[in-house]
């Protein structure tokens, strides 16, 4: 999977929901099949019930080394809220980005 498998999605046709109650649309579906990642919107989701009142938040796992870090900001340049250590990953990018606006998971380029 390469980074630019991602930026085909312009918008999306169908929203899925996601068990903890949060929606996401086809490009964050084929991220997370593709990339065997639906740990990563499980991570998402366990955050909502703390940060469910931020509109606009932005998540990006950046990985190096089989290791990985979760962080979500409230904007695009806001201080970090959440930093999560992931001990262990085969997550096949070096890094990315997963939009929760409104509830909905979106990919950057879905906006």
């Amino acid at each position: 999977m390469e980074q630019i498998e991602l930026e085909q999605f312009t918008g999306t046709e169908n929203y899925y929901k996601h068990w903890l109650g949060f929606n996401y649309t086809d490009g964050v579906k084929y991220l997370a099949e593709k990339a065997k990642a639906y740990w990563l919107l499980d991570a998402i989701g366990s955050y909502q019930p703390k940060f469910k009142s931020i509109p606009f938040q932005v998540w990006e796992l950046v990985v190096k080394n089989s290791e990985g870090v979760l962080t979500m900001k409230e904007d695009t340049d806001s201080p970090i809220l959440v930093s999560q250590k992931i001990p262990y990953t085969d997550f096949p990018l070096d890094n990315v980005k997963v939009w929760l606006i409104d509830g909905v998971a979106i990919l950057p380029s879905e906006y």
